[in-house]
């Protein structure tokens, strides 16, 4: 685990106004702190997603975090709230079309604010799940 003096330098390096207030917020809350933790490091931790992967992985009804942008390719045929640094805006609009939901990142630890049943897709972690009072499960 990061510490917040780590997290901070590496936010330094960081040129993306809206990374930055992300990994700022995500940092303060227990609950979004190994966001905060991946966000804050390499690049390549964040991935990006199409609409076709997170169909195939995700269940119906499920907060999903993508920690990167969500591409439009392919369809999503589930209702499932998708949580993001960003959105193409054909992804966004096949998103809303089948009634699902496209927040970022941001908004989202605002909103919810413990983390609470949020799963994250593409990244390394063994079980990348939050458990249901939004403390990260390793």
């Amino acid at each position: 685990m990061k510490s917040n003096t780590k997290i901070e330098k590496q936010l330094k390096r960081k040129t993306n106004q809206e990374l930055v207030k992300t990994i700022i917020a995500a940092k303060k809350s227990k609950g979004w702190k190994k966001i905060a933790e991946i966000l804050s490091g390499s690049r390549k931790k964040r991935k990006n997603a199409n609409l076709e992967k997170i169909n195939k992985e995700a269940k119906e009804g499920e907060k999903i975090i993508i920690l990167g942008k969500v591409l439009s390719n392919g369809e999503l045929t589930k209702k499932v709230k998708i949580i993001a640094l960003d959105f193409s805006d054909k992804a966004k609009e096949k998103i809303l079309k089948i009634k699902g939901d496209a927040s970022t990142i941001l908004d989202e630890i605002k909103k919810n604010p413990e983390a609470k049943e949020i799963r994250i897709l593409n990244t390394e972690l063994k079980n990348p799940t939050l458990s249901k009072k939004g403390v990260f499960n390793k």
